[in-house]
């Protein structure tokens, strides 16, 4: 679903990233996990057609970017730590609206279904600016996967929530990943990414530094991996 070929990014003289290859397969669920100033957002932004290559290639499910970021995108679901949400409208008012961006038709039954999911069914007439953080971001949730996505990509999605969203989080994107959906995450937190993620790569230094899939791990930790790759 995902296949990235010694991608190069570059800001002016800077590098972040320096030929990172990175592949993954339908249905898997990838935690990309780095130090701060990896490049793990920018790695995500140029998956999500945000930002475009300096060197190298991207596909997603077959299609290239950018020159095909149009196909792209009408088969990714983006979240990230800012909702993107409409702060005057309804929950159902936004659902609506994005559900026509994505030039979806028939989509009150959809949108039902979003709602029950993320566990806003009750609150489907309220202002957004009226909703706490940890229900935006499970709006923002709802809103990326309105449009049946192959892909779904999450930046940090658990930044500035508190314990009892962040456990709600969890539990949707459990619910997410037994759909079948193709995930990459990126995150801070090893522990929650070792209770979600089927595989676990880590980005330093503006390449993959180490990649590992969960059965690997069996006879060590998440913990002791990632501050190995690090070192390597």
């Amino acid at each position: 679903m995902i296949e990235v070929r010694h991608l190069v990014k570059q800001f002016g003289p800077k590098t972040v990233l320096r030929g990172v290859n990175f592949c993954v397969e339908r249905g898997e669920f990838v935690a990309l996990l780095g130090p701060n100033g990896a490049g793990k957002t920018t790695f995500l932004r140029i998956l999500a057609s945000l930002s475009r290559p300096s060197l190298g290639e991207v596909r997603i499910a077959g299609y290239r970017l950018p020159h095909q970021a149009a196909q792209v995108r009408a088969r990714l679901g983006v979240v990230t730590h800012l909702p993107l949400l409409y702060g005057d409208l309804t929950a159902q008012e936004n659902l609506e609206l994005y559900a026509r961006l994505y030039g979806l038709t028939d989509f009150q039954a959809r949108i039902q279904e979003i709602l029950e999911l993320i566990g806003l069914e009750a609150r489907r007439h309220d202002l957004v600016r009226t909703f706490s953080r940890g229900m935006q971001q499970r709006l923002a949730i709802g809103r990326a996967l309105l449009h049946h996505p192959d892909v779904i990509l999450f930046d940090e999605p658990y930044t500035g929530l508190d314990q009892d969203a962040s456990a709600m989080l969890d539990t949707i994107l459990r619910s997410i990943a037994v759909q079948g959906h193709t995930i990459v995450m990126t995150s801070h937190d090893l522990a929650r990414a070792e209770d979600l993620a089927t595989r676990f790569d880590v980005l330093s230094r503006g390449v993959i530094a180490a990649s590992a899939a969960r059965h690997e791990l069996n006879h060590t930790n998440l913990l002791a991996f990632y501050k190995q790759a690090l070192t390597s």
